[in-house]
């Protein structure tokens, strides 16, 4: 059954030249996730997303260069995509080391990361559309009084009621 056999083959090979490509450390691609987790505890997540994209473009750069010199198409699109990743990458974590600046709410804490909400009026009522504070507010929007059941987290993204943000001891804010 030589066919079966030359099957089996090409299968492994494609699953192998894909596992090596993605381990590759080109941000979003799982090498790139893989380094970032290990450098989120000691530089905190605005940084470590900084460092997995920043060697991400030169990932992409040699992407480039591969696609140039085997005057691959599908290699230049992919490129490109990761470029886009890569760039948008850098950007998100420009913005979450600008979020972790902003100063802390004293006395509340996220249930799931622990960290303090900002100061201001960063949430946006879901009927008039305005921001409002809503730890100031006690989740009551100030200006149509709609009341929110759940508290969205703007450093992980959970929702919880507002009863549940702790008022113990808080987690320094390395975002």
């Amino acid at each position: 059954m030589p066919n079966v056999y030359a099957l089996l083959r090409a299968v492994w090979f494609i699953n192998a030249g894909l596992l090596i490509f993605n381990l590759l450390p080109i941000y979003p691609l799982d090498g790139s996730q893989i380094l970032r987790s290990l450098l989120w505890f000691g530089i905190g997540r605005a940084r470590s997303l900084m460092v997995a994209a920043s060697i991400g473009l030169a990932g992409v750069a040699g992407l480039i260069i591969l696609a140039f010199r085997m005057r691959s198409a599908w290699f230049a699109i992919l490129a490109v995509f990761l470029l886009m990743n890569c760039w948008g990458g850098l950007r998100q974590a420009q913005a979450l080391a600008r979020f972790a600046k902003f100063p802390r709410r004293e006395g509340f804490a996220c249930p799931r990361c622990k960290i303090a909400p900002p100061l201001g009026a960063l949430w946006k009522c879901g009927q008039c559309s305005r921001g409002f504070d809503t730890f100031e507010t006690r989740a009551i929007c100030p200006h149509c009084g709609a009341q929110f059941a759940a508290t969205q987290c703007l450093g992980c993204g959970e929702m919880h009621p507002l009863s549940e943000w702790s008022f113990s001891a808080l987690v320094p804010t390395n975002v």
